[in-house]
């Protein structure tokens, strides 16, 4: 069985054109930690169709960099990832402050793929207000 036919295929994201000048598409695990960012980075209500669709992180713009609201974060995304991530195992999310900037913060994601039992994370950044 193929990546594409294990994790599936789509439009990769960011959106880009590949080397053929064509449209560039991702599968496999790459697909995976794509679809991890787009989900997250969605926010409700954006999507017409599927309105519960994302994760809302957005919501945390104007909260301060605490370990309150970084837990809220970490709580957020692993719900958020087992709704709507079937391909994946969650198995830790941690959210820390960055070093070089107070107003931001790391969240890493180590999961595991369902089909391979891969171990796989993926980090994204989110930025607030101190």
């Amino acid at each position: 069985m193929t990546p594409a036919q294990l994790f599936g295929r789509s439009m990769s994201f960011p959106p880009r054109v590949g080397p053929d000048g064509r449209i560039a598409w991702s599968e496999g695990g790459e697909n995976v930690r794509e679809s991890i960012q787009i989900t997250l980075l969605t926010n409700l209500r954006e999507r017409m169709r599927l309105p519960a669709f994302g994760g809302g992180l957005n919501t945390f713009l104007f909260e301060p960099n605490s370990p309150a609201t970084r837990h809220l974060i970490e709580e957020r995304i692993q719900s958020v990832l087992k709704l709507w991530e079937p391909r994946i195992v969650v198995e830790s999310v941690l959210v820390e402050e960055d070093a070089k900037d107070r107003e931001t913060v790391t969240a890493t994601i180590h999961y595991k793929l369902v089909a391979t039992q891969a171990r796989e994370r993926v980090s994204l950044s989110l930025t607030l207000q101190s």
